[in-house]
């Protein structure tokens, strides 16, 4: 017993050096002052893994969805350290539109070293109305509050019963990565700098209008929508 504290103890200490670490490394990227050209990326995220190859999300997938959440270049196990964070935004569909987005984070760890980092563009569908409260709460994380599977990648497969669909594109092959553990959570001080105040995500989704800098993220989505209701008809 007393060598399991002992083992659980030293196992804290390390995960908080850990994080400390990559603090000093720079892994988290300046946040309010880049929240601008941050959405301009999510934009370009989109464009790239909805194009019109097919290889990635097609439009009936986003049509499909209740939420999208974009997280361009998030850093997977940078800087030496196996810690994984992004930022970026989350928009739900609120009837025939989509909200305007809210600021969020995404946060992946391990106590692990490793040599290097990769740079990953990802886009997350919730395809559940019922997990939308959870999602937008101050903590959701994979593994306990959803499963979740890659939707491309050499991860992909094809899970029927799958609610989280996440898709991913970096240079060269893209594998994937282990999802669980990996926690979406909001970005307070990302929100404050689009909507000048302190907001919940809940209450952006849910009531807020999106500010001038936002619009083409909600945009894109919406085009998205309308291209594949043209589609079908």
């Amino acid at each position: 017993m007393q060598t399991t504290r002992l083992i659980s103890h030293k196992n804290m200490r390390t995960a908080q050096v850990v994080l400390t670490l990559a603090m000093a490394a720079g892994i988290r990227p300046a946040a309010a002052e880049d929240t601008p050209s941050r959405v301009q990326k999510a934009v370009a995220v989109l464009n790239k893994l909805t194009d019109s190859s097919g290889h990635d999300i097609t439009p009936q997938q986003i049509a499909s969805a209740d939420c999208v959440a974009v997280i361009p270049g998030f850093k997977k196990g940078a800087a030496v350290v196996g810690v994984s964070f992004g930022r970026g935004f989350i928009s739900c569909r609120n009837g025939d539109n989509w909200s305007a987005p809210a600021a969020v984070t995404l946060e992946g760890g391990s106590v692990g070293v490793q040599i290097g980092g990769e740079t990953i563009d990802i886009v997350i569908l919730s395809l559940d109305k019922d997990r939308r409260s959870k999602l937008l709460s101050d903590r959701f994380t994979i593994g306990s509050d959803a499963s979740a599977a890659w939707g491309n990648g050499k991860s992909a497969h094809g899970d029927p019963n799958a609610k989280i669909l996440f898709f991913g594109r970096t240079k060269g092959a893209f594998a994937g990565f282990d999802l669980d553990g990996t926690s979406l959570k909001p970005d307070d001080s990302g929100d404050k700098a689009l909507y000048g105040k302190p907001i919940k995500n809940s209450e952006i989704v849910e009531s807020a209008s999106a500010p001038t800098v936002a619009q083409p993220l909600v945009s894109k989505l919406t085009s998205l929508v309308h291209s594949e209701s043209a589609s079908g008809k």
